[in-house]
C-alpha cells in the first residue's frame, strides 16, 4: 500500500467532511428560528434579539459565520449548546464513545455468532441445519428492533428478573453493572446483523466453494478443514467486510430506538434530543462527528480488504 493511497484517502475524508460541513451548516440555516430565538424563546423583545444576534455574529453573512464556526471546529471547538449553555463538544465526544461502545460489542457478538452460522449452512447447504439459519436469519431480518427490544425486556428484566431493563452505568464507575445494562442493547443490535451477516457468509461461501482454485485445491490433497479455513472462507469474507463497515454507520445513527428504549446516552439520542429542542450547534457537531467515524471506519474497511486479500493492491 503506497504512502500516495494513503495521502488519498485522508483528503477524500477531509473533502468529504467539507461536503458534510456545508450541507449541516446550510440546513440549520434554514430553519424557521435562529439561535437567538431559540435561546431566548419566542417572547423576546426585539432589543433583546438584536444583542444576542450581534455578539453571535449572527448578523454576519453566512458564508463568515460558517467560516467562523469551522475554523472553531478545526480547533475542536463546536460551539456551546443553546439548550444547556455548555460546550457540544465534549458532550458529543462522550456519547459518541457509548455509541461506539455498544458498536464494539455488537459487531465482536455478530462476528462470533454470524460467522460459525454461515460457515454451518454453507458446508451443509440444502440440509436442515441450512434451512434452520435461513428461517433464524429472515426473522431476525424482518423483525423491527422496537420488536425485538421489547421482547428482551419481558423475558430477561420482567419475567426473569436476571437483568436492568434500563439505563446506563459508565463501565470505569462499575464494570459489572455497565456489563449488564448494556447486555439488552447489545442483543438487540445484533439480532438483525446476525442475521444480515450470517446469509452473507453462506452465501459468498457457497459461491467461493465451487471455484476452480477451491476444486484444485482438494485435488492437491489438502485437508477439508484447511481448504475450508485457509482458501475458501478468507475470501468469502471479502464482501463481509464491506456489510460490517455499513453496520457501523447503522449503528451510529440507526439504533435511535434502542438508545431511546433502553435510555442509553449515545450520540443518536443526543441528536435527536438535539433535533426537537433546536439546539444547531449540538446538532451540526453530532452530523459531523457521525460523518466522521462513518469515513474512518470505510477507511478501515479498505485497510481490512487489503489485508485479507494479498491481490487486492492500492497504488
Amino acid at each position: 500500500m503506497s504512502p500516495s493511497y494513503l495521502l488519498k484517502r485522508c483528503l477524500l475524508i477531509l473533502y468529504t467532511l467539507a461536503v458534510v460541513s456545508v450541507i449541516v451548516f446550510g440546513i440549520t440555516q434554514v430553519l424557521p428560528a435562529d439561535a437567538a430565538t431559540m435561546m431566548l424563546g419566542e417572547n423576546a423583545t426585539p432589543e433583546a434579539l438584536a444583542a444576542v444576534r450581534d455578539r453571535m455574529g449572527l448578523d454576519a453573512p453566512v458564508w463568515a459565520q460558517y467560516g467562523h464556526w469551522l475554523a472553531g471546529v478545526v480547533q475542536g471547538d463546536f460551539g456551546v449548546s443553546l439548550r444547556t449553555g455548555q460546550p457540544v463538544g465534549p458532550v458529543m465526544v462522550e456519547a459518541l464513545g457509548r455509541s461506539l461502545l455498544l458498536a464494539v460489542f455488537a459487531i465482536g457478538l455478530m462476528l462470533v455468532v454470524a460467522v460459525p452460522l454461515g460457515i454451518l449452512a454453507a458446508i451443509r447447504r440444502g440440509r436442515l441445519s441450512d434451512l434452520l439459519v435461513s428461517l433464524l436469519s429472515y426473522l431476525g431480518v424482518s423483525l423491527p428492533e422496537f420488536v425485538t427490544a421489547t421482547a428482551f425486556v419481558l423475558l430477561f428484566a420482567d419475567w426473569l428478573r436476571i437483568l436492568p431493563a434500563t439505563g446506563y452505568v459508565p463501565l470505569t464507575e462499575n464494570p459489572w453493572q455497565g456489563l449488564l445494562h448494556l447486555v439488552l442493547p447489545v442483543l438487540t443490535v445484533s439480532v438483525i446483523l446476525v442475521a444480515h451477516v450470517s446469509r452473507m457468509v453462506r452465501s459468498e461461501l457457497v459461491d467461493v466453494l465451487q471455484t476452480d482454485y477451491i476444486r484444485a485445491a482438494r485435488l492437491k490433497g489438502l485437508s477439508r478443514r484447511r481448504v475450508l479455513f485457509r482458501h475458501g472462507l478468507r475470501n468469502a469474507l471479502l464482501p463481509t467486510i464491506t456489510i460490517v463497515a455499513l453496520d457501523v454507520g447503522y449503528l451510529l445513527g440507526g439504533v435511535i430506538v434502542v438508545e431511546e428504549i433502553f435510555a442509553l446516552p449515545g450520540i443518536g439520542r443526543q441528536l435527536i434530543v438535539a433535533i426537537q429542542s433546536r439546539d444547531l450547534p449540538a446538532i451540526q457537531a453530532g452530523a459531523l462527528i457521525m460523518a466522521a467515524t462513518y469515513s474512518v471506519a470505510n477507511f478501515a474497511a479498505d485497510m481490512a480488504y487489503a489485508w485479507l486479500d494479498k491481490r487486492i493492491r492500492y497504488d
